[in-house]
């Protein structure tokens, strides 16, 4: 098993290991035709020389693990989360899964709630519902229009289970975008919230926002939160001092 925080690290090094993993990855890829479902089949197109994925990682906390795929288009890496729990474990905008990730998936016990946090994020969410039985969520502000059926939609102050606190963003690219506190401590994103370097977030660009005054102060209302990391959809995850780095975006 690959520390995130080590491998989104070798990233840094982009004339040499990062661009060798990419590559290694596209040359097993190209060589799995059992691949064949269509959440493999995305894992293949994942994994071709505009992009790879990576196995199922833990991450700062023993019951939260990620996976996630490069983007060389915007030059960034795509998130996605999945929080272990007694009571069904819960996948937070899910990317392709490759082979070996679903068997550990299942190994990690029964799947039972996806939570898409907006409708550019809904990935590979019904493939994995189908192949799971795993209900799915999604914002109620898109309800409307949201791309996918859910069994049910989400708004501020929702109580999907316990130790989840759901909070709406508003005044990004999407009404009523979900961010999602797990036991309020780690905070997961989805496009508002999201980070081009690493430890420092940042905002979706203005040109994107449909209202920056509202935006900001959603912002506002999650800096002033205790929070230790922050998952974001799009970019480098901060899995330390979250409430400072927060704060600096709220400036």
């Amino acid at each position: 098993m690959v520390d995130w925080c080590s491998a989104v690290e070798l990233r840094t090094w982009r004339g040499g290991l990062a661009l060798n993993v990419c590559a290694e990855t596209t040359e097993r890829s190209e060589h799995r035709p059992r691949l064949v479902s269509p959440s493999r089949r995305a894992v293949a197109a994942l994994t071709s020389p505009s992009g790879y994925t990576r196995v199922m990682k833990r991450l700062h906390r023993p019951n939260l693990y990620g996976w996630s795929v490069f983007n060389p288009e915007r030059d960034i890496d795509f998130h996605s989360v999945l929080w272990v729990r007694g009571d069904g474990n819960i996948a937070f905008d899910p990317l392709p899964l490759s082979e070996h990730d679903h068997a550990h998936l299942t190994k990690l016990g029964k799947l039972a709630w996806i939570v898409i946090t907006n409708s550019d994020h809904v990935r590979d969410a019904a493939a994995l519902a189908a192949n799971t039985g795993a209900r799915l969520a999604g914002p109620r502000g898109e309800q409307g229009t949201f791309p996918v059926a859910c069994d049910r939609w989400l708004d501020e102050g929702d109580q999907l289970v316990d130790g989840l606190e759901v909070i709406s963003l508003e005044g990004s690219k999407t009404p009523g975008e979900l961010a999602l506190l797990i036991e309020g401590h780690t905070l997961i994103t989805g496009d508002l919230v999201r980070a081009h370097e690493a430890g420092r977030l940042t905002l979706l660009p203005d040109t994107k926002l449909t209202d920056k005054a509202r935006a900001h102060a959603s912002i506002d209302r999650l800096a002033g939160r205790d929070i230790e990391a922050v998952l974001v959809g799009d970019g480098w995850p901060v899995f330390r001092d979250g409430k400072r780095a927060l704060c600096e975006l709220a400036e």
